[in-house]
């Protein structure tokens, strides 16, 4: 039997790791979990209008976006519990790295091996909320997280947020094939 709730929680949510440069080209990034694709060339992520991220966004209006993986949560956490607001060498901190996109005026973390390279297509704000929508303009990816060219997820070690038990959870392995297995009940 099921039990009816008052309210619920979309879970589990990507880890993303959004990376910017502030006016003085100083990189920040923020952890940040609410945010998922958008069509087929577009990504929207909602973050709190108090975070230096998000000011830098509004600035620059480009940004990355790095999946957050097992073997580097911790400091990927530290990034997100951390203001840039409060601590500017937070990334020296916990150990990442950055080189700068060749496509987008933004850091790529060194150390997480998928990033997501985005120009903003729209802001929109809401009490204390900021939504940003993004283009999807490029992605970089380690090459070994690569099976025949492209990226194989099930090399890169990515988590997720557990809304419900407020920890992060390992994406585990394939159970089926995408748009192929339900073709039994053809």
């Amino acid at each position: 039997m099921k039990l009816s709730f008052e309210k619920g929680f979309f879970a589990p949510l990507p880890v993303l790791i959004i990376g910017t440069y502030d006016a003085d080209g100083r990189p920040d990034a923020m952890n940040a979990a609410w945010g998922g694709q958008v069509g087929m060339s577009q990504i929207s992520v909602s973050l709190s209008s108090s975070h230096k991220t998000t000011e830098n966004i509004k600035l620059t209006k480009e940004f990355t976006v790095a999946y957050a993986t097992s073997e580097y949560i911790a400091a990927c956490d530290y990034v997100g519990i951390v203001s840039g607001n409060k601590v500017a060498d937070k990334l020296e901190k916990c150990g990442f790295t950055v080189t700068r996109s060749d496509k987008v005026n933004a850091p790529v973390i060194d150390q997480l091996p998928v990033t997501i390279e985005c120009r903003v297509v729209d802001i929109q704000e809401e009490f204390n909320e900021t939504r940003v929508v993004a283009e999807v303009v490029g992605l970089k990816a380690d090459e070994n997280v690569l099976t025949d060219g492209k990226v194989d997820y099930s090399k890169v070690g990515l988590v997720t947020y557990d809304t419900v038990s407020k920890c992060y959870r390992a994406v585990g392995e394939s159970v089926a094939a995408a748009r192929s297995v339900g073709k039994k009940f053809e």
